[in-house]
């Protein structure tokens, strides 16, 4: 059954809770809009504009003018080494070597980082991380450690950092969501007409970095979220009223945080339309379509935006433009064949 959570429902106030990292205040209603520009600045040398892309048929399916934002061929087939750039260049010890948490992309995005940046980096993986992750990581220069479950891997996370290994954490950062922001300001300027963005939420760190930028600096534009049942947490969260914590079991692996990020959850709520849950079934139908009809190879946590859209259809309004942010199309052969034949 798909879910909609709408985020009118909660309180339009800001938590009295919150956390600090490396001395900043996460109390803050989004990131603030000046840190993202910043960061497009400093992270230009090192990552690509994504294209954008029309497609005819999702308009006329849809009812509304679509635009394919195409991050799928960013460094590394997605956009963490947006956020991973970012914060590793603030991160003032990385001399020492820096270390990562990743179900896959981010594992990438910081391995691709810390080679341009010339720091040692060790990722801690699940042991079900597909092998085209783990060969690409490694390819780029990092560690790699593998643990039974992501679980695992935040625990090891943890005890690696009081070691001495400097954190790079794949969502719960400021400078990783400022990074990640950059994204929203570049869809801004190549569609300056967008109305309606489509954005697929993990631990929310990608969301929140995203929506601060989108809505810092155009607040009219209306920004909605994905997840796929089983990498739900942030809808559980939002149910609840405090972030959540479960066991991922989603084949949008790339979608399975163990928990909502903090500062990602209070974005969230107070600045999303709706979180949209939908089937992998239906995330992988529409990585099929855009397969099959607008060659892009894509992976279910991407494509689970086209699946929301069809979702949400009858919400967007007439003459306006819709964006579906394409974030990643790092998925295996095998992967591809295997999810299609499943879900056929």
């Amino acid at each position: 059954m798909v879910r909609f959570w709408r985020i009118t429902q909660w309180p339009r106030t800001w938590s009295s809770g919150g956390s600090r990292v490396a001395g900043i205040d996460y109390r803050l209603p989004m990131i603030p809009l000046d840190e993202i520009e910043a960061a497009y600045r400093k992270i230009d040398p090192y990552v690509v504009e994504t294209p954008v892309a029309t497609n005819r048929t999702l308009s006329q399916e849809l009812g509304i003018s679509a635009v394919l934002k195409l991050e799928l061929l960013q460094k590394t087939g997605s956009f963490k080494p947006r956020g991973a750039i970012n914060q590793l260049l603030a991160y003032e010890h990385r001399a020492g070597g820096v270390v990562g948490i990743s179900g896959g992309n981010f594992a990438q995005g910081l391995a691709y980082a810390a080679g341009r940046l010339e720091v040692p980096a060790r990722v801690v993986m699940p042991e079900t991380t597909p092998s085209n992750y783990l060969d690409a990581t490694r390819s780029y220069g990092a560690d790699v450690e593998l643990v039974p479950s992501i679980a695992d891997a935040f625990v090891r996370y943890e005890e690696l950092v009081s070691e001495g290994w400097g954190p790079m954490h794949p969502f719960d950062d400021p400078n990783m969501m400022a990074g990640n922001g950059t994204l929203g300001l570049e869809l801004l300027d190549q569609v300056p007409e967008v109305t309606d963005v489509i954005v697929s939420i993990g631990g929310g760190g990608f969301m929140a970095g995203v929506t601060s930028a989108i809505k810092g600096r155009r607040p009219k534009v209306r920004v909605w979220g994905v997840e796929t049942e089983g990498a739900d947490v942030m809808a559980l969260s939002l149910q609840a009223g405090v972030p959540q914590t479960m066991t991922p079991t989603s084949i949008a692996k790339t979608l399975g945080s163990p928990y909502a990020g903090e500062v990602p959850f209070e974005i969230a709520r107070d600045h999303l339309e709706e979180v949209v849950v939908v089937p992998d079934a239906e995330a992988v139908q529409a990585m099929t379509f855009l397969f099959e009809r607008a060659k892009l190879v894509t992976e279910p946590a991407a494509a689970c935006t086209l699946a929301a859209a069809r979702r949400l259809r009858g919400h967007f309004e007439p003459g306006g433009t819709l964006a579906l942010v394409l974030c990643g199309g790092n998925i295996s052969v095998a992967d591809l064949c295997a999810f299609t034949s499943r879900f056929s």
